[in-house]
């Protein structure tokens, strides 16, 4: 560990063990005593959890194929089990699903961050597996490969955009990537055991991206990494590759297995995706939206409807009163619990073009409301609609289009429509042809890949200016 340079730093004025402040502070710039800081932190605190990692770079090959088999084989058992009728393993309703893609939105926000740092070594050719992940990560500077990106949308598509208020704990994988891209130098070892760990293919991943499908939800994003974490050609192959080229030669190989050990256990700390699923509970979230939602709506209604012999606005002047309130609702027959959410006159207010609510409840808050009107009292499972799957829609999408009908996408359903020409999203607004003056004036390669290496951060490389560096620094890195 990198104690002495640590020491020759001032302390920094955030909390290293707010990993919420952490993460915001990081990704809105960069400040390497507070990643310092806040990597030895969680570093101490992963010391004592348990690694099976091998200590030769011949064992974690052998240890990555037998992870990838256990992986197979599990995965063929659930589907195995799903064919023969059992449910669902994660997700118990399509709200589920979705607090699912707000839950984890803190790390994939900033999918591929802990690479960043090792932008600055392009001309070494040992850091060039690690520089490829992290392009890729980037889709090479392409919008709809880009992964960032690619979340942004799906977050964006079901209006599962306010994640910032989630608890402290959904953010700390993602500061521990933050906080690698800003300590590449001093934490290079750990960073190369959190890449080595982090790319290989869990389980959970292969699960959640079937069933999100079968709820009618967009899994690319997930299916991606399913593809690009293979063992075989992908990102677990290439994490292995990277140790390979910077394990030290001459200094002390076994201290620096050490300290790789050290960062693979970073991968465990935090929320986990499992975790993130099963916390997810129903009537606490809902109610929980809707006390957000009183904040705003307490003083919008006017005095003629009544609950309970009490206006709207009295009922939401104070949020804990919305669990009384949603009671008050059902017992004078505005929702009617354990059915189909149409059947219910409070359903008919928000939900609709026509309604008197339109636009008021996200496509997220929908879902909520909707399985949780339809969700018994008593806990049992809702009779859950028939849902067709992402796949299934797409086909049908592009059938229509290949005929020159028009296509009635599902509601919800977006394509990921990018301009046709890859390269016509470059011209679109002034600052990317400043971009491009700054490149022409730029006196040598390192000069020019510095400029771009800067705006391929992991708060910058989704924009425009970020994508179209991307591009350059990709075609003058080959």
């Amino acid at each position: 560990m990198p104690t002495t340079a640590l020491a020759q730093r001032p302390e920094s004025t955030i909390d290293s063990t707010d990993a919420k402040a952490v993460y915001h502070a990081l990704y809105d710039g960069a400040d390497p005593n507070l990643a310092a800081e806040y990597l030895v932190a969680r570093l101490d605190e992963a010391a004592n959890l348990p690694c099976d990692l091998p200590d030769t770079v011949d064992g974690i090959a052998e240890w990555i194929a037998t992870h990838t088999d256990a992986v197979g084989a599990e995965y063929r058992e659930y589907l195995a089990a799903r064919r023969n009728g059992a449910p669902r393993r994660y997700f118990r309703s399509r709200a589920q699903a979705l607090y699912f893609l707000k839950a984890v939105a803190p790390t994939k926000l900033v999918d591929g961050a802990w690479l960043y740092g090792v932008l600055e070594r392009w001309s070494d050719p040992d850091y060039q597996p690690l520089i490829r992940i992290y392009l890729e990560e980037l889709g090479n500077g392409v919008p709809d490969k880009n992964h960032v990106t690619i979340y942004r949308k799906l977050l964006d598509q079901h209006g599962c955009g306010n994640w910032q208020d989630l608890p402290a704990r959904h953010f700390v994988q993602g500061a521990i990537q933050l906080a690698l891209a800003h300590g590449a130098d001093d934490f290079l070892p750990e960073l190369v055991g959190y890449n080595l760990g982090y790319e290989q293919l869990p389980l959970h991943l292969l699960i959640t991206s079937y069933e999100l499908n079968e709820l009618g939800i967009d899994p690319y994003y997930f299916t991606l990494h399913v593809t690009v974490d293979n063992a075989d050609t992908g990102h677990a192959h290439t994490a292995l590759e990277s140790l390979r080229r910077v394990l030290p030669r001459v200094g002390d190989s076994a201290a620096f297995m050490r300290r790789v050990a050290a960062g693979f256990r970073l991968n465990d700390l935090g929320l986990g995706t499992v975790e993130a699923i099963a916390s997810f509970d129903l009537e606490r979230e809902t109610v929980a939206m809707l006390a957000a939602k009183s904040v705003v709506g307490r003083n919008m209604h006017s005095d003629y409807c009544r609950v309970a012999g009490r206006t709207i606005n009295d009922w939401l002047a104070e949020p804990a009163q919305i669990p009384q309130f949603l009671e008050k609702l059902e017992q004078q027959g505005w929702i009617r619990r354990g059915e189909p959410a149409e059947n219910s006159r409070f359903w008919k207010l928000i939900h609709g073009e026509r309604a008197e609510m339109f636009g008021v409840f996200s496509p997220y808050e929908q879902q909520l409301l909707g399985d949780w009107i339809a969700t018994p009292r008593n806990g049992a499972e809702p009779a859950v609609p028939r849902t067709i799957s992402h796949r299934a829609q797409r086909r049908s999408i592009d059938t229509l289009e290949g005929t020159g009908q028009r296509s009635h996408a599902p509601r919800g359903v977006i394509r990921h429509v990018f301009p046709a020409d890859e390269h016509a999203w470059e011209t679109i607004g002034c600052e990317l042809r400043l971009l491009e003056a700054q490149l022409a004036a730029t006196a040598s390669k390192d000069e020019a890949m510095a400029l771009l290496a800067g705006l391929m951060a992991p708060s910058q490389h989704h924009t425009s200016a970020g994508l179209m560096a991307t591009r350059v620094f990709a075609r003058l890195y080959q």
